[in-house]
């Protein structure tokens, strides 16, 4: 049974009353491994998705098909992943019950998983071009229940949003003052951890590891930016 299958049946059974905290318990199993982290991980972007879809109060063309721009999708999978679509995108449960579930899921010392749960949530956002402040209200709601830093939230706006306020220094998590030599360490260290290998390794999965080439660009475009006012 395939992901995109399993993930369909375990919605369509909320869709049809289980309780959120069933259906979640069902997907989690032993959270430790890789595969039931990648339908964890999976499963949150779908639900929390189908409701930041629905913040500016329309479903475009473009957020249904977003599903195929983020996640690597087999010709197959196709039929099973616009069920998965339909079924998230019914009102069964508020975004803060997912969102609250989903920390519950990976808990504090997880802060990676939580991070790239919220990136996708931001892909799907802009999927249909335009930025709505019901889905940056959402976001940073979704943000502050994941207990994720406020800069980590910023960076991250930055990253996608036109046009956002964009900190080099927020984007590499160190201090404004920072000493260069402190800088190049957070920047290597933040391009090793978001190698592609790394990230299966941690169970995401390999539809999924592509959201972090976006992330590497702005990485390395904060290092070069602060390297070059500091020879300035």
């Amino acid at each position: 049974m395939s992901i995109w299958t399993r993930i369909a049946d375990a919605l369509s059974a909320l869709a049809q009353g289980e309780p959120l905290s069933a259906v979640f318990d069902l997907l989690r199993g032993h959270v430790e491994t890789p595969p039931e982290r990648s339908v964890g991980f999976t499963i949150a972007i779908i639900a929390l998705s189908a409701k930041i879809a629905k913040a500016d109060g329309q479903v475009t063309k473009e957020e249904v098909s977003a599903f195929r721009r983020i996640f690597t999708i087999d010709e197959s999978e196709l039929a099973n992943a616009a069920r998965v679509y339909n079924l998230a995108r019914q009102d069964v449960a508020g975004f803060d019950a997912y969102a609250r579930k989903v920390a519950a899921m990976f808990g504090p010392t997880d802060r990676e998983t939580l991070e790239d749960v919220l990136e996708g949530l931001f892909a799907i956002a802009l999927a249909d071009g335009a930025w709505h402040p019901a889905e940056e209200e959402m976001l940073a709601q979704i943000a502050a229940i994941f207990a994720l830093p406020d800069g980590c939230f910023r960076a991250m706006r930055a990253r996608f949003v036109e046009g956002a306020p964009r900190d080099p220094h927020e984007v590499l998590g160190v201090p404004a003052d920072a000493p260069l030599e402190v800088v190049k360490s957070a920047w290597k260290t933040a391009v090793r951890e978001n190698h592609p290998d790394r990230m299966v390794a941690r169970g995401i999965p390999p539809e999924a590891v592509k959201l972090a080439e976006r992330r590497l660009i702005a990485i390395n475009a904060a290092w070069e930016e602060i390297s070059r006012r500091r020879a300035a």
